[in-house]
């Protein structure tokens, strides 16, 4: 009892900070997302469900689907470029891969914004991607790669990249080597022991590294709105701007709401997968 006690002391500092700053917060959009807009703004406690209804039209709808469609091909692109990576960290020397995850999570020294701003730098006409190539002779006009979706993936995926280089990373490490050493004793080359063995059972790692760029990139809006110029707008930007411009409070809770539902709805479906892959990989064992 004591124990149990003492474990209840010392979680309460970090249960009354979940509280305060994301429990609360949460019930006053669930609450504000039922109400309406004030004629001068402000919220009016009139209960209904318009705000919701509002979101389902076509061009509100657009933004979500366009959201979702930014953000899919950001986590494509980082998984695609993270597995590469952390398996080459796994097979690197135990003494040497510390190193290479340092230099993984380095960018993360700098602020966020420095780090976006840093993109419109390289990235712009008179970048120094565009001057790079055209003294090249490889372009003869600078490149469009500004102020457009490839811009905007390109900075989701390089400020949440490390996360997915961890992720799988750790699942690399919990895999067990004689697995792949009995798949090359059998006589299989390397590439069918790979796609039969080494990926299969780090999935789970590949799974939650691609739900945390999904679930960071839907709702972000700074990139969008650098990198994109305030073209591309994402669910995040039309929050924020319901919020501080258009003084629409219920509908910009609403439309947290159903930003935050998706996201619980997708963390649920990884912690579920990730459970069956680890009761599929226990199975043998029993």
């Amino acid at each position: 009892m004591n124990s149990q006690r003492r474990s209840l002391v010392l979680a309460l500092p970090g249960l009354g900070w979940l509280t305060v700053f994301m429990i609360v917060p949460c019930l006053i959009v669930f609450f504000f997302s039922f109400f309406e807009r004030g004629v001068y703004g402000g919220i009016e406690y009139n209960f209904g469900f318009d705000n919701f209804l509002r979101a389902a039209e076509p061009i509100y709808l657009s933004i979500f689907l366009g959201s979702a469609r930014i953000a899919a091909l950001a986590t494509l692109i980082a998984v695609i470029i993270a597995y590469p990576a952390a398996y080459a960290i796994s097979l690197a020397p135990k003494d040497r891969q510390n190193t290479y995850l340092f230099l993984v999570m380095l960018p993360f020294w700098s602020n966020y914004l420095i780090r976006t701003y840093a993109w419109i730098v390289l990235l712009n006409r008179e970048g120094l991607i565009n001057k790079a190539l055209g003294g090249a002779g490889i372009i003869t006009e600078p490149l469009p790669i500004l102020y457009n979706d490839f811009a905007v993936i390109t900075g989701l995926v390089y400020n949440y990249l490390p996360f997915v280089i961890l992720a799988i990373y750790a699942s690399l490490q919990r895999l067990n080597p004689e697995l792949r050493e009995a798949s090359t004793d059998l006589g299989a080359p390397a590439w069918v022991t790979f796609l039969r063995v080494t990926l299969p059972l780090t999935l789970p790692g590949v799974a939650a590294g691609a739900v945390f760029v999904f679930v960071l990139s839907i709702g972000n809006f700074i990139t969008p709105d650098l990198l994109g110029g305030g073209r591309i707008q994402m669910v995040g930007n039309l929050i924020y701007d319901q919020f501080l411009s258009a003084r629409d409070w219920p509908f910009g809770a609403a439309l947290s709401l159903i930003l935050i539902f998706i996201m619980m709805l997708l963390l649920f479906t990884q912690a579920v997968f990730v459970n069956r892959a680890q009761q599929a990989r226990a199975a043998p064992d029993g």
